[in-house]
C-alpha cells in the first residue's frame, strides 16, 4: 500500500541522518523531497506544497526546540501529524439512524460500487448487529442485479429487486416500505453508474436520493484512479452532496493521491477502505492509522480489532485449556486457520505489523496456500485429526493421495505442526497462560 510514497518519504528523512538539529537549510532539503513525493504520488501540487509549507513553518517552530529528539525523528512525527490532519484528522463513523437507516451509494461503473455494498451489508450485520436490506436499483445492468443478489446470499442478507421495472425510484421507495414491514432496520441502496460522469447518471441519483431521503449517502471512488478519483468525487459532491467517501482497491497499485487529496478537496470524510475482493476486506477509515502505514510503522491497532472481531473469546479459553494439557490436535488447528481467514487478506494482515510490508514487498504470499493446508488435514480421519501422533508413513502417504498434494509437503507440514505445539508449551511456561492465538506455520513453507 502506497509503497512508492513510502519509499520516497524514507529518503527524504534519511537527508537529515547524522544532523544534531534542524536548520533551514537541511529542512528545506527534506521538505523539498517530501513534495516531490507527494507529487509523485498524484497529490495536487498546490496540496503539496500548502502540506509542506505547513510541515517547514512546524519544524522551525517551537518544536525545534528539543533538544533531546533526534531531527529525523523530528521531522517524522511532524509529517505524520500533518499527513493524518491532511486526511481528515480523526475516524467519521456512518449515520444508520433512523426506521429504517437509509444508505445510498453512488459512484462510477467499474469502482467497486455494487461489492462494498455487500461488504456494508456485513459489516452492519456482523459488527452492529443490524438486519440490513440490500437493494438492486442499477437497472440498465442485468449483472449487478445478479452480483448484489449472490454477494446477498453469501451473507445471508435479502436483496430486494424488481425484475422488469426500469424506475429506481420506485425501486428504491418500494424497498423501504418492504424493509418497514418486514423488520430491517437498515436499507443499502445500490445506484446505477456509468464509465464517466455525465448527466443522466446524475439526474436518476439525485432523484433518488430526493425521493428516499437518505440517513448517509456514500460515494464509492476506485483509489487507483488518482487525482481522477478526486475530480470524479467533487463533481458527485456539487451534485448530489453526498456524506462521505469510500475508497476502493487500496491494495492495488494505488500512489496514494486519492486518499490524500479528497478530504482536502470536498471537504468530506473518507468514511471507509476496501483492500481486496473478499467481503471480509473492508475498513473503517482512521486517518491516523493510516498515516502509519505510508511512513512504515503498521497498523497495529487495526490487527488487533480484526482479530478481536473474529476470535471467538470462549473457543479460546477452550484452547487454552488443551495446550495445557498438551491436546492441541489438528482439528483446533483447522479452526484456527479458518479464523485467521476470516479477517481478510493474509499479506493484507502482515503488513499491519511495522516493518513487514516493507520485507513483504516481493513475497508472493498466496492464500489459496492454506487450502493445501485444509486439503492435507480434511483427508485425515477423525482418529488422525484427533491424534497427530499417530501418523506413520502409511498414513501420510494415504494423506499425501487424498489432499493432491506430494508426500514432502505433506511430512513438512506435521513437523512444522509437531515444531508449533512445542514453541506453544514453552511459551506458556510456567505462567499456563496460553498466546491468544497459535502461530501458524506460513503457507509459503508448503510451496514446491
Amino acid at each position: 500500500m502506497f509503497e512508492s510514497l513510502s519509499d520516497r518519504l524514507e529518503s527524504a528523512f534519511k537527508l537529515l541522518k547524522g544532523t544534531n538539529r534542524l536548520t533551514e537549510l537541511n529542512v528545506a532539503e527534506s521538505v523539498k523531497e517530501i513534495r516531490r513525493a507527494l507529487v509523485a504520488a498524484d497529490v495536487n501540487y498546490k496540496i503539496a506544497k500548502e502540506f509542506t509549507d505547513k510541515v517547514k513553518d512546524k519544524a522551525l517552530g517551537k518544536e525545534n526546540v528539543l533538544r533531546n529528539v533526534n531531527p529525523g525523528q523530528l521531522m517524522v512525527k511532524i509529517v505524520f501529524d500533518e499527513l493524518a490532519e491532511l486526511m481528515g484528522g480523526q475516524s467519521v463513523g456512518i449515520n444508520v439512524k433512523g426506521t429504517p437507516g437509509i444508505v445510498l451509494v453512488a459512484g462510477l461503473q467499474g469502482s467497486g460500487k455494487t461489492t462494498f455494498c455487500g461488504k456494508l451489508a456485513r459489516h452492519l450485520k456482523e459488527q452492529r448487529k443490524m438486519s440490513p436490506l440490500l437493494v438492486a436499483c442499477d437497472v440498465y445492468r442485468p449483472a449487478a442485479i445478479d452480483q448484489l443478489s449472490v454477494l446477498g446470499a453469501s451473507i445471508n442478507v435479502p436483496v430486494y429487486r424488481e425484475d422488469g421495472n426500469t424506475d429506481p425510484v420506485r425501486i428504491a421507495q418500494n424497498a423501504i416500505r418492504y424493509a418497514r414491514e418486514n423488520g430491517h432496520n437498515v436499507v443499502i441502496v445500490d445506484t446505477a453508474g456509468r464509465l464517466a460522469v455525465d448527466e443522466a447518471m446524475m439526474a436518476e441519483v439525485a432523484a433518488i436520493k430526493k425521493a428516499i431521503e437518505p440517513t448517509e449517502t456514500l460515494f464509492v471512488v476506485d483509489s487507483m484512479t488518482g487525482q481522477d478519483a478526486v475530480n470524479t468525487a467533487e463533481a458527485f459532491h456539487q451534485r448530489i452532496n453526498y456524506d462521505g467517501v469510500v475508497l476502493t482497491k487500496l491494495d492495488g497499485d494505488t500512489r496514494g493521491g486519492a486518499a490524500l487529496s479528497i478530504k482536502y478537496t470536498v471537504g468530506k470524510p473518507i468514511k471507509f477502505v476496501s483492500t481486496g475482493e473478499k467481503l471480509e476486506a473492508l475498513d473503517v477509515f482512521h486517518p491516523d492509522r493510516m498515516a502509519r502505514r505510508i511512513l512504515g510503522m503498521g497498523d497495529v491497532l487495526s490487527l488487533v480489532e480484526k482479530a478481536e472481531m473474529e476470535m471467538d473469546e470462549a473457543e479460546a479459553r477452550r484452547l487454552e485449556k488443551r495446550m495445557q494439557q498438551n491436546k492441541f490436535d489438528f482439528n483446533d488447528f483447522l479452526g484456527q486457520m479458518q479464523q485467521i481467514k476470516r479477517m481478510g487478506d493474509l499479506k493484507s494482515l502482515l503488513g499491519m505489523i511495522p516493518g513487514m510490508d516493507k520485507m513483504l514487498r516481493n513475497v508472493n504470499i498466496d492464500d489459496r496456500q492454506m487450502l493445501h493446508v485444509e486439503a492435507m488435514i480434511k483427508s485425515m480421519t477423525p482418529q488422525e485429526r484427533a491424534n497427530p501422533d499417530i501418523l506413520n508413513l502409511s498414513r501420510k502417504k494415504r494423506i499425501a493421495l487424498g489432499s493432491g498434494v506430494p508426500l514432502e509437503k505433506v511430512n513438512l507440514f506435521i513437523k512444522n505442526f509437531h515444531d508449533m505445539r512445542k514453541m506453544m508449551q514453552q511459551m506458556m511456561g510456567s505462567s499456563g497462560k496460553m498466546p491468544p492465538m497459535p502461530r501458524m506455520p506460513s503457507p509459503r513453507k508448503f510451496r514446491r
